[in-house]
């Protein structure tokens, strides 16, 4: 072997263990990186939240007493096994958040009334929160008295920007509005749910006369169906500009068919335990921590 292979040879072994060195520091790097990315994930969870709006996150009509409120039912907040709502979620993820779990929602609340729900989220000093709001003001006694389009704008601008100055950390999940025409179209063939939309005046903008054809009513529907669209394109279109802090679900709710054992067999409106899940899942996956 002459000096030249040997001088090759030693330059080749060089170059290996060089080479052997830089990947175990990147290897290490990996590894260190991998670890900071946990670390970073689990701090990104919150150790409290809060819900607001109205009877559907107070999970009416979910317990064993019927026409009451069952927080423990909530989708959001709340802590029946059952529903595993984003609560349930986080104390998994997150068991800091244990008892930290508050629902600020109020049944017959309207967008009118979030910002002072948002004001209680602010003295709570919670790390997500979540909003469910405008069902009420779809669904009043005619389409005449539903909340305007301008009103409602302002309003959820009115709580957005409640948040966002009193707690500018905490996340906020915004949920669309459930599809009220869906509600109609799948219950309007039984007899039990319009007799109970009719002796207890629900909904009566859209669920008035649930089987007419008559173009009258056909039109009604459409036009509270449009109405309840353009109040969800304001919740994404606002949200959007809090992006920081806001999260829209992208009409993951708005865009989800309930069926009928989704819905309370006592007033044909709100969400049953089953309901509640369903929505828990549906947001959960639309949301910060999917």
């Amino acid at each position: 072997m002459t000096g030249l292979d040997r001088t090759s040879l030693g330059g080749i072994a060089r170059q290996r263990r060089r080479g052997a060195r830089t990947a175990l520091v990147v290897a290490l790097a990996c590894v260190v990186t991998a670890g900071v990315g946990v670390v970073q994930a689990a701090a990104g969870y919150p150790t409290s939240m809060a819900s607001t709006g109205d009877s559907i996150t107070r999970a009416y009509n979910t317990g064993w007493f019927p026409y009451v409120d069952n927080p423990a039912g909530s989708w959001s907040t709340g802590t029946t096994s059952s529903v595993a709502s984003h609560y349930s979620r986080l104390l998994v993820l997150s068991p800091s958040i244990s008892g930290k779990n508050y629902n600020d929602a109020k049944s017959g609340a309207k967008m009118a009334d979030l910002a002072g729900q948002m004001n209680n989220v602010v003295l709570q000093h919670v790390g997500y929160v979540t909003v469910l709001m405008g069902g009420n003001d779809i669904c009043t006694s005619s389409e005449s008295t539903m909340t305007s389009l301008s009103a409602f704008s302002a309003q959820f601008t009115t709580a957005m920007d409640a948040i966002a100055v009193g707690s500018p950390t905490t996340r906020v999940f915004v949920a669309s509005i459930p599809n009220v025409y869906n509600l109609w179209s799948v219950l309007k063939g039984n007899g039990s749910a319009r007799s109970t939309w009719s002796l207890f005046k629900v909904c009566q903008s859209m669920l008035a006369n649930p089987l007419s054809t008559a173009k009258a009513d056909v039109d009604r529907r459409a036009r509270v169906l449009q109405h309840e669209r353009d109040f969800n394109d304001a919740l994404a279109s606002i949200c959007a500009r809090y992006a920081s802090q806001c999260l829209f679900d992208g009409y993951a709710v708005f865009n989800t068919a309930f069926v009928p054992s989704d819905i309370s067999t006592r007033d044909y409106f709100h969400p049953s335990l089953a309901g509640q899940g369903k929505l828990a899942a549906v947001t959960w996956s639309a949301g910060f921590w999917p």
